[in-house]
């Protein structure tokens, strides 16, 4: 008889080696990876490779099951799952039980939970059991938001403490490797809701778009997020070399609008966005940022630009300046340079 694993549990298990061996390996402190398991089946299938490549590296594989109790017998399905990943080779399993609150809407609310609880245990890595079709639908998503080509650029394989080992695999292999291993993945009724845009796209969306270009559509969405995601990291490497420049030497929280005029509006705005986010403004948006770079290409003496936290961005005296109505701005007695 064979000892040849199966087809699908051997990709998973290439991918999840390559992985380890490659951009995570300076991230897996103290020998443990930590496996984010629901149960379902990427993640059982993501929990068995890890524990595979665990084994000949030595190397603990910690599973983390986070019980969000939204449904009835959460408790059970957790536990279940935490059998699932000791029976598939984890050396440990544990369940966190979080509340699910906030604004949002109920998926980013269970998100925020789950990652929150995740990072409660203080993991070097924590693998997460995306696939090639989870990467497609956040492509979608983001050209539906029309917030541009970072929002495109889908999930990154290594965003520490986040690991993504499948991105390159579609959910059919992680699926029949679950078969394979003579496991029962876990079906969350969530997963099927229609109330959810990530499960209509999977459902209706992606279907229909591989039916009408002749298949291959989610790898062809896959392959779009990493040449935007490559794009995005280079223009964002322009835009801090231009916010160094561009910062006043005796204000560095103020900014050359002559220097800033010579760059391209693409790496401007990416320019805007470090700047604003590094004093503290969030939930920027697209017209916001757009706003702002009016205040260097299309100056005519406005006002300054409103953004949330109730900080205003304005220019005088050939500077932008960050002021909130608790402080002065200096120069504020004039709207021209």
């Amino acid at each position: 008889m064979s000892s040849r694993p199966h087809p699908a549990v051997a990709r998973v298990r290439l991918a999840v080696r390559e992985f380890l061996d490659g951009e995570a390996a300076s991230h897996l402190e103290g020998g443990e990876v930590c496996v984010a398991v629901s149960g379902g089946a990427d993640s059982l299938a993501l929990a068995e490779a890890t524990a595979y490549a665990g084994r000949h590296r030595g190397l603990r594989v910690r599973a983390l099951v986070v019980d969000h109790r939204l449904q009835a017998g959460s408790a059970e399905v957790a536990e279940t799952a935490a059998k699932a990943a000791l029976s598939l080779g984890a050396d440990s399993a544990e369940v966190l039980t979080v509340e699910v609150s906030g604004s949002g809407g109920p998926e980013a609310a269970a998100r925020r939970a789950r990652y929150g609880a995740l990072l409660s245990v203080d993991p070097a890595l924590v693998l997460l059991g995306h696939t090639l079709d989870d990467q497609a639908e956040t492509v979608l998503l983001g050209l539906g938001r029309g917030s541009g080509a970072r929002s495109m650029a889908g999930m990154r394989a290594l965003d520490p403490p986040w690991g993504r080992p499948l991105l390159a695999v579609p959910r059919s292999i992680t699926q029949a490797a679950c078969t394979a291993l003579d496991v029962r993945p876990w079906q969350d009724p969530h997963n099927a809701d229609p109330r959810f845009t990530r499960v209509r796209l999977r459902a209706e969306v992606l279907p229909l778009l591989e039916d009408v270009l002749s298949g291959g559509v989610a790898g062809a969405l896959a392959r779009t997020a990493a040449q935007l995601r490559e794009d995005t990291e280079a223009l964002d490497t322009l835009a801090d070399e231009l916010l160094a420049r561009s910062r006043v030497p005796e204000r560095a929280d103020q900014l050359d609008v002559t220097t800033l005029a010579a760059a391209p509006a693409a790496v401007r705005r990416r320019t805007f966005r470090r700047w604003l986010t590094d004093n503290g403004v969030r939930d920027l948006s697209d017209g916001h940022l757009r706003a702002v770079d009016a205040l260097v290409h299309s100056w005519h003496g406005q006002g300054g630009v409103w953004l949330p936290g109730k900080l205003e961005a304005k220019r005088a005296h050939g500077r932008l300046s960050l002021i909130s109505p608790d402080h002065g701005f200096p120069g504020s007695t004039t709207r021209g340079d």
